[in-house]
């Protein structure tokens, strides 16, 4: 699923490194002019890794859209640099360090649950759809890119979202869970401060 072209996808992966550094260097949380114009309602995560070896260093996002992107862009960057509970704070000298994935996310939709589990894992496409569930208070999100990355075949796909909920990996047949699919589009740094492409995960999951 297209939202934006490449341009536009440069601009929001350079946005959210300047609002790390705005925020990280002078505690400051600023726009960028440059979003201005990206006022769409769009889930957004922001994932931070250590280069070059890849390792995670952040990962914070929105699933649903509560604000216009312009906004939640800046806090998903921030967050992901500071809040995530898996990590510490980075902090000033790792910025040259790292690089930036942006996920623009559609709206999560309800995968429609069959008496038959092959029924119900055939709504989900690996390449395609990134994975949201809702257990009460419990709720775990993975992205599209996560199952290709670890290359996962759908119910593998489904179990790891029920344990990054904190749920049982079978907890996804209850009829109170909630299982919702979504896409992305991903604009990721090939090195800290360089180039700025699309991946393409239904192409190289084939």
């Amino acid at each position: 699923m297209k939202f934006y072209n490449l341009k536009n996808g440069k601009i929001l992966v350079k946005c959210a490194r300047k609002a790390i550094e705005n925020y990280i260097k002078y505690n400051i949380k600023k726009s960028s002019f440059e979003l201005e114009k990206f006022k769409e309602s769009f889930g957004v995560f922001v994932t931070i890794e250590n280069y070059p070896n890849k390792e995670l260093r952040g990962c914070i996002g929105f699933p649903k859209a509560v604000a216009p992107l312009n906004n939640m862009l800046i806090e998903a960057a921030i967050a992901a640099a500071t809040d995530d509970p898996r990590f510490q704070p980075l902090n000033s000298k790792e910025l040259d360090k790292i690089t930036l994935e942006v996920n623009i996310l559609s709206e999560p939709t309800i995968v429609k649950k069959s008496k038959n589990i092959e029924d119900t894992i055939k709504n989900i496409k690996i390449g395609r759809d990134g994975l949201l569930i809702q257990y009460g208070y419990y709720s775990g999100l993975l992205l599209p890119i996560v199952a290709v990355e670890e290359q996962w075949d759908e119910k593998t796909f489904i179990e790891n979202a029920c344990l990054k909920a904190g749920l049982d990996i079978e907890a996804w047949k209850d009829p109170k869970t909630k299982l919702f699919k979504f896409e992305s589009q991903i604009f990721k740094e090939k090195q800290p401060n360089g180039e700025i492409y699309e991946i393409d995960i239904t192409s190289s999951h084939k």
